[in-house]
């Protein structure tokens, strides 16, 4: 007996499982936290706070529905505060680096702050966004802003003392130094943020003096005490 085509039998219906696992056109099933970020960053352009990101807006940049975005972050602050962080921690790996590079005072100075600066010039890069969420954040993310501060302090103390011991010399109150120059160089660079080429070329060639004064004026107190 021949079959009938008006009676091929119809496909299974699909399983919650498979309901729950399939994704509207256009959009992924799975994302991971690192991407969500990645997303958010695309957004931000050199005048943009992470303040105005909107939750649909992320997820729509990441492509991915808006329900996935709960599944790393609790709401848009969260992800805020963890770009702030990642930031942070990107800046100082790259400026650490330049220091630890580096063998005379003159270099280590130098070199760091032109690294800085070149970080400075990226329109998406991880200097502008802290430079501008210390400045026009939330509280909560100039809490953010500021525990990053506080890590390139502590990192710039060990690097100072390191070579100030190598060199055989002595600072006085080295966590003080490494104060005042990391506030020194974001608050130059907050303000050479807006500033054409030429302009940003003369902080940083005022700043590295100031630099420069710093350790010497600390270096003068400790052999004053000693």
């Amino acid at each position: 007996m021949l079959s009938n085509p008006s009676f091929m039998p119809l496909p299974a219906a699909a399983t919650t499982g498979d309901l729950e696992n399939r994704a509207p056109q256009g959009r992924r099933v799975t994302i991971s936290r690192a991407e969500i970020i990645d997303a958010a960053l695309k957004l931000l352009g050199p005048h943009r706070s992470v303040s105005s990101l909107s939750l649909r807006e992320v997820a729509r940049e990441a492509g991915i529905a808006p329900n996935s975005f709960y599944r790393h972050f609790r709401d848009i602050d969260e992800l805020a505060i963890a770009l702030i962080e990642q930031a942070g921690s990107a800046l100082r790996s790259i400026i650490g680096t330049a220091r630890q590079r580096a063998s005379r005072e003159r270099s280590v100075v130098q070199s760091s702050m032109e690294v800085f600066m070149e970080q400075l010039r990226l329109e998406q890069g991880n200097l502008p966004l802290l430079l501008r969420e210390g400045k026009v954040g939330s509280a909560a993310f100039k809490q953010a802003v500021e525990q990053q501060l506080c890590f390139f302090e502590t990192e710039l103390k060990e690097d100072l003392v390191r070579l100030e011991q190598l060199h055989g010399n002595q600072l006085y109150a080295p966590e003080l130094v490494a104060k005042a120059i990391t506030r020194l160089v974001f608050a130059m660079g907050a303000n050479a943020m807006e500033q054409d080429s030429d302009s940003q070329n003369r902080i940083l060639a005022q700043t590295v003096d100031m630099i420069h004064m710093i350790i010497a004026g600390s270096r003068h107190m400790a052999n004053r005490d000693s």
